[in-house]
């Protein structure tokens, strides 16, 4: 069996640059949820408000990100899928990423807005304090923490969809739609499932 790799064509990957903030977001993501969904179990203790305050930190840094992604993607663009996607999932890969992308700003604003309409700072990792842009207010409070929990379980169910559909293409396809992605990935050494 033959691949384009070793047929000497050039499969398209994304950027380094893109690829790190990928991978860079991805772990911040993960801890994140792991953070909120163990002070959410937890009772009213200086452990939790700890763990609160890396996971409103992390939540800053997220959005910081994401902000830097997003102009680093219309800068940069992405690859073409080689071999090009049929139209539905294309179709279902952009709505996949475009909700993934508008959870990674919906979280951290309706976080930040939750934790100051409450009356609880926001400070990034114990250095500086996040100015507080909303006044206090209570129901403002628990309109966008309840946002919050929502916008959790959405990510959630979103990144379970993303990972499936990585393992789909890496294991059942065996096309190079994941190894665009991958850390390691350069022109030239992916593609291993596609064969000429």
């Amino acid at each position: 069996m033959t691949t384009a790799a070793d047929a000497g064509f050039a499969l398209p990957v994304y950027k380094p640059s893109l690829r790190w903030l990928h991978w860079g977001m991805a772990v911040l993501i993960f801890a994140a949820i792991a953070l909120g969904v163990t002070a959410l179990y937890m009772p009213r203790t200086p452990l939790r408000g700890e763990l609160l305050n890396i996971h409103k930190s992390i939540g800053v840094t997220v959005l910081v990100l994401v902000v830097l992604r997003v102009l680093a993607r219309l800068s940069l663009g992405a690859p073409n899928y080689v071999p090009p996607l049929d139209f539905f999932t294309r179709y279902a890969s952009a709505l996949g990423h475009l909700a993934l992308y508008a959870l990674m700003f919906a979280l951290p604003i309706s976080g930040y807005i939750g934790s100051s309409a409450g009356g609880h700072g926001v400070e990034w990792f114990g250095l500086f304090a996040i100015p507080a842009w909303v006044p206090r207010d209570e129901n403002l409070d628990k309109a966008a923490s309840y946002a919050h929990y929502v916008f959790a379980l959405a990510i959630g169910a979103a990144l379970i969809v993303h990972i499936g559909a990585v393992v789909w293409h890496s294991f059942v396809l065996k096309d190079n739609v994941a190894a665009r992605m991958w850390p390691s990935a350069r022109k030239g050494n992916v593609g291993r499932g596609l064969t000429s």
